[in-house]
C-alpha cells in the first residue's frame, strides 16, 4: 500500500525483456534505500514492483506481462523520468490516500492550462472507469494522489499547485502523454458490492442503497 505522495524523482537506467517479461533498472534519484530489503514494494509511476536487487542508487525490478498489458511500462524510455515511493510503514503519515499500486487503465492527457500559479489539467479516461470517478474525489496520476477538480465529457480535471508540480514529473506534461490511472479504492470496492447483489438469487443479504444509508455512508 502507498499514499500517493512522491518521495523522489527517479529515471529508467534500462529495460531487457527476458522471457516474455520485461527485468528494469531503475535509477532511485534522492530515495532513501537504507531500508530496503529484498521482496520490498516500491510504486513506479503508481505501478507497485516487487525489488529483486537493489543498491543505494538504484533497484532491479520484474514486470509480467500482465502488468505490461494494463500499464505503460514497456513504453519507458532509458533516460525517462519516474515518480517513486516507497510502501507505507504503519507509522506513516497519510497525507494522500490509500493508493494500492495496481492501475486500473491508462489515460490522455488532453489539455494543460495555466491558472495563475497552478496548472489545469485535462486527462482523458477510458469509459470503464469513469463511473469511479468524482468530484472533489481522490484520484491517482502516475503514483500521485491527486483531489479531481470537476468531470467532463471525456474524463475529469485536475489542478496542479506548484509543490507538486515541483516534485514529481508532472511538469514534464505534455499534451498527448499517456499516464496511468488508479481509481479510488473505495469507490471500486462499493461498486462491486453493490453489484454483487445482483449476482445472486437471494438479495436478503446484499448490500443495498438503504442499508448504506442506514449505516451513514449515504445522506438522502
Amino acid at each position: 500500500m502507498f499514499t500517493g505522495i512522491i518521495e523522489a524523482v527517479g529515471s529508467v537506467q534500462s529495460l531487457e525483456p527476458i522471457g516474455g517479461d520485461l527485468r528494469l533498472v531503475l535509477n532511485v534519484g534522492a530515495l532513501d534505500m537504507c531500508d530496503v530489503q529484498l521482496g520490498d514494494s516500491i510504486a513506479t509511476n503508481g505501478v507497485c514492483l516487487t525489488v529483486v536487487a537493489w543498491d543505494s542508487q538504484s533497484f532491479t525490478a520484474d514486470v509480467s506481462q500482465e502488468t505490461l498489458a494494463h500499464s505503460r511500462i514497456a513504453q519507458l524510455q532509458v533516460g525517462e523520468a519516474i515518480n517513486l515511493e516507497k510502501a507505507l510503514l504503519p507509522t506513516t503519515r497519510l497525507g494522500g490516500h490509500l493508493v494500492s499500486g495496481h492501475v486500473d487503465g491508462v489515460g490522455e492527457i488532453l489539455n494543460l492550462e495555466a491558472d495563475a500559479r497552478s496548472v489545469r489539467i485535462a486527462v482523458k479516461a477510458p469509459v470503464e472507469l469513469r463511473r469511479f470517478i468524482a468530484a472533489k474525489g481522490s484520484i491517482t496520476i502516475d503514483g500521485v494522489s491527486l483531489t479531481v477538480n470537476n468531470l467532463s465529457a471525456e474524463g475529469f480535471d485536475l489542478n496542479i499547485v506548484p509543490h507538486t508540480a515541483a516534485g514529481t514529473i508532472i511538469s514534464s506534461y505534455e499534451t498527448g502523454r499517456k499516464v496511468h490511472i488508479e481509481v479510488d479504492m473505495i469507490a471500486r470496492y462499493l461498486d462491486r458490492l453493490l453489484s454483487a447483489k445482483d449476482e445472486t438469487s437471494d438479495h436478503s443479504g446484499g448490500v443495498s442503497m438503504d442499508l448504506l444509508a442506514a449505516a451513514g455512508y449515504l445522506r438522502r
